[in-house]
């Protein structure tokens, strides 16, 4: 029976008060795997030279050292806007990985690296807010919401600094 307020109408239970869920921490096998997947097996990545530095289930993190491999504008040591595009992408679809990889705990890393076989980006936007000059450059992602068939992320490209320089935005097919 729902309680009821002074004035007799219904009123929801005061959840402030309930214990707070046991945060998802990943097994180390886990963690490893998803970097061996992005850091090994896609070879885009690798020409990116994205490395992945943190991973949990609410939000992922990368870096991309600057190479003349990716400058975009040569007077100016830019990094190209592709480089971030598909830096950004990457991001996203990491996690994604991991907040499926949280939702089936239950399964071992190893069932859970497995589900990630047809995830793809079926929208990314991305926005160019400060030009891309630095020695280094983070990246950060998190899920927005995580459905049966899609997600939704939002994705960060900061210099060293800590400056943003660009975001992104995507939905990535899941299913």
């Amino acid at each position: 029976m729902t309680p009821k307020t002074p004035t007799g109408a219904d009123h929801a239970p005061d959840t402030s008060i309930l214990p707070l869920s046991t945060p998802v921490v990943f097994e180390e096998e886990f963690v490893a795997g998803l970097k061996k997947i992005f850091e090994e097996r896609i070879a885009f990545n690798q020409v990116l030279g994205l490395k992945i530095t943190a991973v949990t289930p609410e939000r992922v993190a990368a870096r991309i050292d600057m190479r003349p491999e990716l400058v975009g504008h040569y007077a100016f040591n830019r990094i190209h806007g592709g480089v971030i595009s598909a830096g950004l992408d990457a991001m996203g679809g990491l996690a994604v990985m991991a907040a499926i990889g949280a939702r089936h705990m239950d399964e071992t890393p190893t069932q859970r690296l497995h589900r990630f076989g047809r995830l793809g980006t079926i929208d990314l936007r991305i926005d160019y807010m400060r030009p891309g000059i630095s020695p280094y450059f983070e990246l950060h992602a998190h899920v927005l919401r995580l459905g049966s068939r899609v997600a939704n992320t939002r994705m960060e490209f900061l210099g060293a600094d800590g400056k943003l320089l660009s975001t992104g935005a995507a939905a990535y097919i899941v299913s």
